[in-house]
């Protein structure tokens, strides 16, 4: 009964044995290369995806965002030091002008001050020149420009922000980090968090940490920009014999193959086979090329990499072993574990073939 159990019958598992993967490599005419993990593997897999503008980017000056363009909408008050003036009324002495829009010429119109020339100017300039205008018919006129959300110097900033919005480009925000802050902040963890910026035909990912870490990355604002702010997408698959089995986002910007274990509860501890640990990953042929010390290979390889953590340093070469987007990690299960299941199939077997008997001379003794 044993041997028809183990030999015949197809009991439940988790998957491929190892010996069912390892023939699939190529060396057995599969498709897919088997390689044992170590120091070598470990550093010429490091490659992660690099984030970071792109020198249009980074060589951007500064932009003169003091100054008024055609488009910008203009926010006016104005205060009269008279009982009866020429805007406001006795009650207040206060006349809010909310919003003022510079047209395409790159004027704005004010009542009893005409039209004023905004475009190229700044708000301080323009703020003078209404100011002269009014005082020659009411004393000492005081008055506030301020630049508002507009068709002109204006950036969008959408995604995982406190305040999705258009915002003026203002001189406290023309930098990313300031504008950023200027939305609300990040509503999402900083260290997952990723700021695309798309200008034109230009676009470009970093990092939201990398803003402070580079402050190259820190770049200058251009009037259109578009800013999103999103969690980062990669992740990598966990089956087999682990304490839990999922689709599994990264956590942090870079994950080892421990981590991602210890994420899905690590090994099972009845099951496992703790020198079957396999990364599963379509290769780039440059990074296969690096990890085979060959230089013969053309496209995207099938790397099957095989984590030991019985060898006096299996931990650490899989705390060194990192993980990538769309990586499969895959626990194998023990050879006695399906030994175990033979042994219970058995059990469970002669059981019922006892119940049987017993409910057999039950039934003859009754007759």
């Amino acid at each position: 009964m044993i041997v028809t159990l183990a030999a015949g019958c197809s009991l439940p598992r988790a998957g491929p044995n190892k010996a069912e993967i390892f023939a699939g490599s190529v060396q057995q005419k599969g498709d897919a290369f088997i390689v044992d993990v170590n120091d070598h593997v470990t550093r010429a897999t490091a490659v992660q995806p690099a984030l970071g503008f792109t020198d249009a980017f980074l060589r951007a000056g500064l932009l003169g965002s003091d100054l008024i363009s055609p488009g910008d909408t203009l926010s006016l008050t104005i205060w009269e030091n008279v009982d009866d003036g020429l805007l406001a009324g006795a009650a207040t002495k206060q006349t809010n002008l909310a919003e003022v829009q510079v047209d395409g010429e790159g004027f704005i119109f004010v009542p009893y001050a005409g039209r004023i020339k905004a475009a190229g100017n700044t708000p301080e300039g323009v703020r003078r020149l209404i100011t002269e205008q009014l005082g020659q018919q009411t004393p000492d006129p005081q008055v506030e420009v301020r630049r508002v959300a507009g068709d002109g110097a204006t950036v969008s900033v959408s995604g995982a922000v406190g305040g999705q919005g258009v915002y003026p480009i203002e001189a406290p925000t023309r930098r990313l980090s300031a504008m950023i802050a200027a939305a609300g902040g990040i509503s999402i963890e900083p260290e997952v968090a990723q700021i695309t910026v798309l200008r034109g035909n230009q676009r470009a990912t970093v990092w939201f940490q990398d803003l402070f870490r580079h402050p190259q990355f820190d770049i200058p604002l251009r009037a259109g920009d578009r800013i999103l702010v999103e969690a980062d997408t990669r992740a990598y698959t966990a089956i087999g014999a682990t304490g839990g089995q999922a689709r599994i986002t990264f956590a942090t910007q870079t994950l080892s193959a421990l981590e991602g274990l210890a994420q899905v509860g690590g090994l099972s501890s009845s099951t496992a086979d703790p020198t079957g640990v396999f990364v599963m990953r379509d290769e780039r042929a440059e990074v296969a090329n690096a990890v085979l010390g060959r230089d013969d290979l053309v496209g995207a390889q099938r790397l099957v990499y095989v984590l030991d953590l019985n060898k006096p340093n299996g931990l650490f070469i899989a705390r060194d072993f990192m993980l990538r987007d769309n990586d499969t990690l895959y626990v194998t299960e023990a050879p006695f574990a399906q030994w175990s299941k033979v042994i219970a199939a058995m059990t469970g077997t002669l059981g019922a073939i006892g119940s049987v008997s017993t409910a057999s001379n039950t039934l003859s003794g009754d007759f």
